[in-house]
């Protein structure tokens, strides 16, 4: 069986997805994530999330056979508010996932209470609709040490070859209180940034990641790196591969410059 890529999504707003009007702004978003079935060219035994929308003290594995909805977000219409998306958990590999990070010293405490949040479920409507695939999401760890979660992707890495699909979700400007036209120059200098670290050579380009701070405008861009971070496990599962960028676009949120990658 082929090995899976891992990816890393700016996953947009809210529950975009489900409002017309904001759906409207992320067309090219959407064929992005719409495109991702046919690169992979079958159907992944599971989908492992890890969304910028769920930490703990100590990484945590979602373990439920149906997860719930998790409404993480503020201000939108009542109806978004009862929103489902009823994919199957996946509990054995998530535990198999747990035993794994166990192995690497990073916790991987099983969570049979936690559902899926809108980094989950507002990109994962548009990938698959259906709602068909088996997913589950495992937590970043409080604190975002970067080291820790290019750890923790390298730990995931054998998932690959068990036909789990290993998708990191943030967004690559993650700065609420400086959309539009403020975010221009620093999401676009940080995007340029980002876009040259990602086809380094694997040692220069995890060395680059670990250090992003060092980024022009980096604390601008990821005032808290919680929408960040994400990417740092997409790359320690494929540390070796190919990076190729499936997502640009300029004037996002009336300004944002954002990607997403795949890495293999």
């Amino acid at each position: 069986m082929p090995r899976l890529p891992t990816y890393f999504i700016s996953h947009g707003g809210g529950p975009w997805p489900w409002i017309p009007q904001m759906r409207a702004g992320f067309r090219l978003l959407e064929e992005s994530l719409a495109r991702m079935p046919q690169e992979l060219g079958r159907r992944p035994a599971a989908v492992l999330w890890v969304s910028g929308h769920w930490e703990a003290e100590t990484v945590r594995v979602m373990h439920g056979a149906h997860p719930g909805m998790v409404y993480d977000y503020g201000g939108f219409p009542p109806e978004t508010y009862r929103i489902t998306y009823p994919a199957p958990g996946a509990p054995a590999l998530a535990e198999r996932a747990a035993d794994l990070i166990a192995e690497a010293g990073l916790g991987g405490a099983l969570d049979a209470a936690r559902g899926f949040d809108h980094g989950v479920f507002a990109p994962a409507r548009i990938i698959y609709p259906e709602a068909d695939v088996p997913m589950f999401q495992v937590s970043l760890e409080a604190g975002y040490d970067p080291a820790r979660h290019l750890a923790l992707g390298r730990a995931l890495a054998p998932l690959r070859d068990e036909g789990v699909l290993i998708v990191g979700s943030g967004l690559s400007y993650h700065n609420l209180r400086r959309f539009g036209p403020a975010a221009r120059v620093p999401s676009g200098a940080f995007d340029t940034w980002l876009s040259d670290v990602m086809q380094r050579d694997p040692p220069a380009r995890s060395a680059a990641l670990l250090a992003w701070e060092d980024a022009p405008h980096a604390r601008t861009c990821h005032a808290q790196e919680d929408h960040l971070i994400p990417l740092h496990v997409a790359l320690g599962a494929a540390e070796s591969d190919r990076a190729t960028r499936v997502y640009h676009e300029e004037g996002l949120f009336g300004g944002v410059t954002a990607s997403s990658w795949r890495l293999g």
